[in-house]
């Protein structure tokens, strides 16, 4: 009995997402309850680091924020990250306490604004593998505390999502200053409902609005208004919602991408490729092994664009990312068929007898080429 129970444990820690309860004893607050989702199979991969994403009102975002970031990336529609939630159910009102005078964060609530930057992402980084990428999320009163980080020359975090953000005196103004500006490079998120407090969408409204009036170089922003949620209902929305926006070039490429960017890029699609992986290693900090659906997306658009010349980069590329398979036999036998060098052709499907089968292109059709392809040719 003590063996299944031993597997089932294993068993159940590696298929789903570990959740931790901790404490950390703040120099600033005392000691603060955290709720802490690390990602499947964290424990096995020992090399990797994480993103990290800060959830403000934990006792009531964490779970919803933590099940969509499981849910995407198990999907790898986003990369496994760490979330954390702090819990504020009795000290958010002294957690987000500001000046009535110039409306930045005093007494407990600059002690909470120094306890998250001077104190939680160091212990985070400290015990957890932390990456690069960090994103922080707040709701009402905390969205708008969230924005005091953004406006430090280096920013804290990379990603800002804002759901229904209870502006104070001024805030609207700086965050159109800080948005509209060429410095500011980061992620932002902002979200209302026509069911949304009045104030709330009033102010959210004339900021969006501000905002499509310029052409933004820098900051990556995305609004939604939703229709029938209220202030609270609108987040299970909003989270999935900016996490997409966020996250949308480590997707897989979509239909959508292959129509109306990969089709319309004026050089090699290949070239695309590699640029798409590159963004994701800079911005997030991880080396993605390109997916078998990009590299099937990429062969289509050399096909429609009739441009076998690529075929050879592609072959390069497959040899890197997936060493033992036939996948670069086959490009290079592509590369080289067209061309017209067909002997050279003929020893590229040949050699793909030693290499393993992947998606669905199988030894028995390289070698069919190259026979065909002697047969042809009189060889």
């Amino acid at each position: 009995m003590k063996r299944y129970l031993l597997l089932l444990i294993i068993f159940t820690t590696t298929l789903f997402s570990q959740t931790k309860y901790e404490f950390i004893d703040s120099d600033r607050l005392g000691q603060r309850e955290l709720k802490i989702q690390l990602p499947r199979n964290y424990n096995e991969n020992l090399e990797q680091l994480y993103p990290l994403i800060i959830t403000m009102d934990g006792d009531y975002l964490f779970e919803v924020v933590s099940g969509n970031v499981d849910y995407m990336s198990y999907w790898d529609d986003m990369p496994d990250a760490i979330v954390v939630g702090i819990n504020q159910e009795s000290s958010k009102e002294d957690d987000l306490y500001i000046s009535d005078e110039d409306y930045f964060p005093i007494r407990d609530g600059a002690k909470f604004y120094e306890f998250l930057g001077a104190e939680l992402v160091p212990y985070m980084i400290e015990n957890y593998r932390v990456g690069v990428f960090k994103v922080v999320i707040g709701h009402g009163d905390s969205a708008n505390f969230i924005n005091f980080f953004a406006f430090k020359k280096e920013p804290l975090f990379q990603a800002y999502i804002s759901i229904s953000p209870s502006f104070s005196p001024f805030m609207e103004d700086n965050l159109f200053q800080l948005i509209s500006s060429n410095k500011a490079s980061i992620f932002y998120y902002l979200s209302t409902s026509e069911e949304d407090f009045k104030d709330n969408r009033k102010n959210i409204l004339n900021l969006n609005t501000r905002l499509q009036d310029i052409k933004l170089e820098t900051t990556t922003y995305k609004f939604d208004d939703f229709k029938t949620d209220s202030h609270y209902s609108l987040v299970a929305n909003s989270i999935p919602s900016a996490l997409n926006h966020i996250f949308s070039i480590y997707k897989p490429i979509s239909r959508n991408e292959y129509k109306n960017e990969l089709l319309k890029v004026d050089y090699s699609p290949v070239k695309y490729l590699e640029n798409k992986y590159r963004k994701i290693k800079d911005l997030f900090g991880i080396e993605k092994q390109i997916l078998i659906n990009d590299f099937r997306a990429v062969n289509a658009a050399i096909i429609k664009k009739n441009s076998p010349e690529f075929y050879k980069d592609l072959s390069k590329l497959a040899r890197k990312n997936y060493p033992n398979s036939l996948l670069s036999s086959f490009y290079m036998g592509r590369y080289y068929e067209s061309a017209g060098s067909y002997k050279k052709a003929i020893k590229a499907y040949q050699e793909s007898f030693i290499y393993d089968e992947i998606d669905e292109i199988t030894k028995e059709e390289l070698l069919d080429r190259a026979e065909k392809l002697k047969l042809e040719n009189g060889f």
